[in-house]
């Protein structure tokens, strides 16, 4: 019997030949060319996403330009804080120093102490860990730690009670002191006393006294904060401190690693209730008044 397809006129037969669907599919090789042309961009997305989640936040502290900053002589700024502080008491304002560092986010701190050539009379609240009862604790209050014992001062520490400014421990309470677990509270404020930083000594009640009559200092976020001077100074008394404040942070950031730099950006003089003015370095400008008329209160 003759196909549907031999009864229809020879043109008809080219026509519909001609829109048959082929029976054998195509030969995969045509497809690989775009297969792998898919693969390899979904490899680089995937290779896009992954190095952005490397990526990380600038490595440097990031400052101001100093160029497009006004900047004061030490006189010039002490006046103007003097306006701000008019009616305050005398003894409870002081003139602070902000030090900006040019420092990597991921390096060392500086944490030191210094002593002023002309006293802040700032009165550090000294803890003392150290076993009860003993000859240790006797010197540590007469020397005028705040708090000084064991347990008193692991209950207080845990109560939210942190009511000094630096904790020393002697070496026969360390273990004591480790198995109360208070690193996680002191450790973020700086306070936990440790080998390392020299605050697990023998000699307590010469340590007290040390701490008593200097400033501790820390650099937090590239930054070194430290009160110089009572209200009344002079001029030349703030700048005696200013001096040895920046000798002594210099002298801490030559003494880090080897491939750790940091270095002195910016020096900003503020009160305790006043603004900050970025110091230029001069002692007086033209415009500056006479350095006997910014002392006193």
């Amino acid at each position: 019997m003759a196909s549907y397809s031999s009864l229809l006129p020879t043109a008809a037969r080219g026509i519909l030949s001609s829109c048959r669907p082929a029976l054998r599919p195509a030969p995969m090789a045509t497809f690989l060319p775009g297969l792998q042309q898919v693969r390899a961009a979904s490899q680089a997305r995937k290779k896009d996403q992954k190095a952005s989640k490397k990526k990380k936040g600038p490595r440097e502290f990031k400052q101001k330009d100093l160029k497009d900053m006004q900047q004061y002589a030490l006189c010039d700024a002490m006046r103007y804080l003097r306006a701000f502080e008019v009616g305050r008491e005398p003894t409870s304002a002081k003139y602070e120093v902000h030090v900006r560092l040019k420092t990597r986010r991921d390096g060392p701190v500086i944490r030191n102490m210094l002593r002023f050539p002309h006293s802040v009379q700032t009165e550090s609240r000294i803890c003392v860990v150290c076993p009860p009862g003993t000859r240790h604790e006797k010197e540590a209050r007469a020397a005028g730690a705040v708090l000084v014992g064991e347990q008193e001062v692991f209950d207080a520490v845990k109560a939210g009670k942190i009511e000094f400014d630096r904790c020393l421990c002697h070496p026969d309470s360390l273990d004591a002191l480790n198995k109360a677990g208070l690193g996680r509270i002191l450790g973020p404020r700086g306070l936990m006393p440790s080998v390392k930083t020299g605050t697990v000594v023998e000699d307590i009640a010469v340590r007290v006294e040390m701490l008593r009559g200097g400033t501790v200092y820390r650099e937090r976020d590239a930054v070194i904060r430290v009160p110089i001077g009572q209200l009344g100074f002079t001029p030349e008394q703030l700048r005696d401190n200013l001096r040895a404040t920046i000798e002594q942070i210099k002298k801490d950031a030559a003494g880090l690693n080897d491939r750790i730099t940091k270095e002195v950006y910016e020096v900003v003089l503020s009160s305790t209730n006043g603004p900050g003015f970025s110091l230029n370095g001069e002692f007086k400008s033209d415009d500056s008044p006479d350095p006997a008329v910014l002392q006193g209160v």
